[in-house]
């Protein structure tokens, strides 16, 4: 599982900022969800070969007691329970405040690995200015400056220290079967994924359990349907209770961003009564991004009229559009309607994304592609295609070796993606197609 890192800090310290330069991009949010507050958002970053989740968070008056800034403090200590580590920014250029201390208290009480941030220290770094938040009780202050990047490699190296050398341990623990499928159940809030899940288990009676050693609180049950083992990862928020077990619906982000990632194949569950909203489009794009075969599921597709079933095929249809590679089927999980097709979309497209290309084959579709199709001139130059060979699995990746490959359109990719869709018969995975261009021998040379 990727670890979790909450950047938290009172108002204008620079969370943002910093949160930016950790994601490489303003775009780089994952999700602004509804009804959390604007002001928390979750991304994607990376450190070397190591990623991570950030969470940006409003700011925090710990001691609130009214107003808006209640709800930010609410939001606040969700991202820190959330967390594996806490970086607590606070402004070397203003000193410590009255409100800094409130939050160090906070965090003092809490226990959580937390890592002290001044942010806004160009020039500072050997500053006496820096020693005030010491006061602060918790360890040395490291000096950064989020807007020109300086100390923020420093800052992530001391915060994820101890965390990567445990997720190595994990991983190298954890003897994955190549027989199994992860498959993982995600979601809004009340969509039917613990009418579903206790569907499943109590209609295959499975034995269901905790697996050991699981980081994090996630929670895997292993079942088999039909001789095919199945590890189903919780983003519901399932809790053993004797020997059944209860799925609580409790919005956790970072619970089903982490499911995602763990997962080989994604079940993304729909509301039939409320259409596709903007936190189901947030997390498909999170699926897109993340690689995972997905499958489209609407549930309570009973409780709706013909015509919201037709409008609600088309904001499938628009909101949607990224995800049109994804098998989508209509059920009720109330009524144990429709579940067995979504069983065989699931082992297909398990097998799409686990699909082996050999590279004979690849490269005659490419040429096959060409002659039917050649890429457009840019300027003076061709792009010219010579050779195709698999790049890795979840998601299959084509490799296309060539020279002048940057000039290759969009279009162009997406028309190579659909032939090689077709004769692979691609169902229900993404496919990355990267493009490498032969160096030229002569580029240095006068």
């Amino acid at each position: 599982m990727k670890p979790v890192v909450a950047l938290v800090g009172r108002p204008n310290v620079g969370k943002s900022t910093l949160f930016n330069r950790l994601t490489k991009s303003r775009d780089a949010i994952v999700a602004d969800f509804a009804g959390l507050t604007r002001d928390r958002h979750y991304g994607n970053a990376r450190l070397g070969k190591h990623e991570f989740i950030v969470i940006d968070t409003g700011g925090f008056e710990p001691t609130a007691e009214s107003g808006i800034y209640v709800e930010m403090a609410k939001q606040t200590r969700q991202a820190v329970a959330e967390a594996d580590v806490v970086v607590f920014v606070v402004d070397a250029r203003a000193g410590v405040s009255a409100q800094d201390h409130d939050i160090g208290a906070y965090l003092r009480k809490l226990g959580k690995p937390t890592v002290l941030v001044a942010n806004k220290a160009e020039g500072m770094t050997e500053g006496a200015q820096l020693a005030e938040f010491f006061e602060l009780g918790l360890g040395d202050v490291l000096p950064v400056s989020a807007a020109h990047g300086q100390g923020v490699r420093s800052l992530i190296e001391e915060a994820l220290g101890a965390l990567v050398l445990a997720d190595a341990e994990d991983e190298e623990g954890a003897q994955a079967d190549p027989g199994v499928i992860k498959l993982a159940v995600a979601g809004r809030p009340n969509v039917g994924k613990s009418t579903l899940i206790n569907t499943w288990l109590g209609e295959e009676r499975l034995v269901a359990f905790d697996l050991p050693g699981t980081t994090r609180d996630a929670i895997t049950v292993p079942f088999e349907r039909a001789g095919q083992k199945y590890e189903l990862i919780d983003t519901a928020g399932l809790r053993r209770k004797g020997k059944v077990f209860e799925a609580i619906e409790k919005f956790s982000v970072v619970k089903t961003l982490q499911a995602i990632e763990s997962a080989n194949v994604v079940l993304l569950l729909l509301d039939a009564t409320q259409g596709v909203t903007d936190q189901d489009a947030h997390i498909a794009g999170y699926i897109l991004e993340s690689g995972r075969a997905v499958v489209l599921a609407v549930n309570k597709w009973d409780a709706v009229d013909a015509y919201e079933r037709e409008q609600l095929q088309r904001q499938i249809e628009s909101r949607l559009a990224f995800l049109k590679f994804a098998p989508l089927h209509m059920i009720s999980a109330r009524k144990r309607q429709g579940l067995g097709p979504v069983w065989t979309s699931i082992a297909e497209a398990f097998r799409s994304a686990m699909c082996k290309m050999p590279t004979p084959k690849l490269t005659r579709l490419l040429q096959e592609a060409v002659q039917f199709q050649s890429p457009k001139r840019a300027g003076m130059f061709r792009p010219k295609l010579r050779y195709a060979h698999q790049g890795g699995m979840n998601p299959p990746v084509i490799v296309i070796h060539g020279n002048s490959l940057e000039h290759v359109t969009d279009a162009y990719k997406r028309f190579l993606e659909g032939r090689f869709r077709k004769e692979f018969k691609l169902i229900g995975t993404p496919l990355r197609i990267e493009m490498k261009t032969s160096a030229n021998p002569y580029s240095d040379k006068d």
